[in-house]
Order: structure tokens, then C-alpha cells, then sequence
């Protein structure tokens, strides 16, 4: 690990103006995914901002939303009575992240800015464009089992690791930054990027934006809702495939539906035609799959991952099925 300057901020604005003035520094909160890039020199910050004493934790309840912190602990976010009550979908969804143990050090905001878990990344050894542009991707013609199939490009088919971020998809969230330029909120579809020709970066923050907080409106989906993840071991494994699924119901009728998935695109992927599609419809497997069926007509596999074209509507129809009461 090389060595590096560590400095402490004790409100948003220093924070933002530390990152402003240094091209080569980074904030850091709970480290969970950080520390593990910088040990294995995938990361090498000049400067570290510790960002843990700003008055970022605050879960509560605004007029037409939840807002929560960006530095509020999965763990604490997880266990929110309010959050509990109103946005179940996403505590099931923190609950199936990572371990009990990084939960309790995760931040929200961190958990947004996590990298790809893919190993081309994590071996500097080999090519990677995401870590260093221009290089090639290793993932292409190599192992490709926990890979991206929809979204990629020739220069990334990796995928974004966070469960949270699936969740909030499918619920509709805001982000709220602040940065040398002010504030502003980024609707959460836009927050982050496919690869395309830059798979260097991962989100549109703009250089020295500082997340605030994360936006949650508010939404029918308290009841009928399911997020199921499908990974190689019971604990602190990654999505082979991960789904959000939440419905409005009006008896057997579906209102409105809202599905995102995990684990296979390089930022959460809402499945839009599928929602469309079973809007009106009655809440029946049959209903399901012909819906989801059709949202993954553009899906493209590689040589070790093309089972994913299978689990894929599968893991979705039995979340809605899940979700619907019909199991």
C-alpha cells in the first residue's frame, strides 16, 4: 500500500473544498470496499478525506419522502423502524448484502460508490479497462461466470456488486450531492453508467460532489414486494443474479409493478418493459413470464455466464410470485 496523506472534515463544505484543491484525493467513510482497492494497489490515493464526523446519519421522514443519510450504517438503515415500515423492499435488500459484520460498517453513501467485485479488476496483473483505460478487458475471452448481460460494451462487461442500489431502483430514488458548484439530485437510473467506451467510471458524479443523502418518494409497494438473490453461498457472496420485485395490487389485479435486477449489468437494471407490460394484467405466473420473457429479448451472455439467460427470468418470476402470494 503506498502512502498517503489522512485529514478529517468536520462539515460538507471543507470536505468538498479538500477534494476541489487535490486532484489526488478521495473521501473515505466506513472503507468496506476502499481499503481492500487500496491493498491490492488498485487504488492509490494521494489523500484520504475522512468524511465520518459530518452530520450525515439522520433517517426520517420528509413531506413526500424518506431521506437517509449518506453516511447512516446499512445495519442502522436495515433496522429503521421507519424504514422497516415504508420501504420493506429495501431493507430485505440490505439484509442480503455482504455480511452482518460489513453491514455494520457500510454506509449508504459508500455502498452507492462501491466498485465492481470483478477479479480482471482486482488482478493488476491483468487487463482491465476499468482500472486502467486502453488495456483491454481479460473478462471478455476469460472467465466470464459473474458478468453483465445486458448493457456491456467491448470495453467492460462488468457488474455493479450492490444490493441496496437494486432496491432503490426499483423504489425510484434521488440522490442528493453537494459540490463546488452546490447542490443538486440526481434521479437514480442516471446515477450510474453503463461502461460504453469509459468503464472507468462508474457513476455521474462530477469531480468533488459529496453524496448527502438518498431520496426515497413515496410509494404504494409496502405489502407485496420480494427481493430474492441467487448466489454461490448463503453469506458475504455476490449476485450471480439478484431481482427487486414490488407490486401494486388491487385484488388479483396488478395497478402497477416495479422490477430491477442485480448481478447482471454494470448499474442496477430496471426491467421498464416488463412493468409496463404487467400494469392491468391479473398477478398469475403466466402474466409473469410472458412479461419478463420479452424484457430480456436484448439480454447477451458470454461463454461462462450464458446460464444467466435461464436463472434470469426464472429468479424474476419467482420474486413476483413471491411478492404476489403465490409461491
Amino acid at each position: 500500500m503506498n502512502q498517503f496523506q489522512y485529514v478529517r472534515a468536520a462539515k460538507p463544505k471543507a470536505a468538498i473544498e479538500a477534494l476541489a484543491k487535490d486532484p489526488a484525493a478521495m473521501f473515505i467513510a466506513g472503507g468496506t470496499n476502499m481499503i481492500d482497492l487500496m491493498k491490492r494497489g488498485v487504488m492509490a490515493p494521494e489523500k484520504l478525506v475522512d468524511i465520518n464526523k459530518l452530520p450525515l446519519r439522520k433517517i426520517g421522514k420528509e413531506r413526500k419522502s424518506i431521506s437517509i443519510g449518506a453516511l447512516a450504517l446499512n445495519s442502522a438503515v436495515a433496522e429503521d423502524k421507519l424504514v422497516q415500515e415504508k420501504l420493506p423492499l429495501l431493507a430485505q435488500a440490505l439484509n442480503a448484502g455482504a455480511s452482518a459484520q460489513l453491514r455494520n460498517m457500510a454506509t449508504v453513501g459508500g455502498n452507492l460508490m462501491q466498485r465492481t467485485r470483478c477479479p480482471y479488476f482486482y488482478d493488476t496483473a491483468m487487463p482491465c479497462n476499468k482500472r486502467e483505460p486502453g488495456t483491454g478487458c481479460g473478462a471478455l475471452e476469460g472467465h466470464n461466470r459473474m458478468h453483465a448481460i445486458f448493457g456491456h460494451s467491448e470495453k467492460c462487461i462488468a457488474t455493479n456488486p450492490s444490493d441496496m442500489s437494486v432496491a432503490l431502483a426499483a423504489l425510484e430514488a434521488t440522490v442528493r450531492v453537494s459540490g463546488p458548484k452546490g447542490e443538486r439530485t440526481i434521479r437514480f437510473d442516471d446515477f450510474h453508467r453503463l461502461p460504453g467506451n469509459n468503464p472507468e467510471v462508474d457513476t455521474n458524479l462530477q469531480r468533488g460532489e459529496l453524496i448527502l443523502s438518498v431520496e426515497v418518494p413515496d410509494n404504494p409497494y409496502h405489502k407485496h414486494l420480494h427481493y430474492l438473490k441467487i448466489r454461490e453461498r448463503a453469506s458475504y457472496a455476490f449476485a450471480l443474479v439478484s431481482v427487486a420485485a414490488a407490486l401494486d395490487l388491487d385484488g388479483n389485479t396488478i395497478k402497477s409493478a416495479r422490477l430491477a435486477m442485480g448481478g447482471v449489468a454494470h448499474k442496477p437494471w430496471r426491467l421498464f418493459e416488463a412493468e409496463k407490460m404487467l400494469a392491468g394484467k391479473p398477478a398469475t405466473e403466466a402474466t409473469f413470464r410472458q412479461a419478463v420473457e420479452a424484457a430480456f429479448q436484448g439480454a447477451k451472455a458470454f461463454e461462462h455466464n450464458a446460464f444467466k439467460l435461464k436463472m434470469g427470468p426464472n429468479v424474476v418470476v419467482q420474486a413476483l410470485k413471491t411478492a404476489a402470494g403465490i409461491a
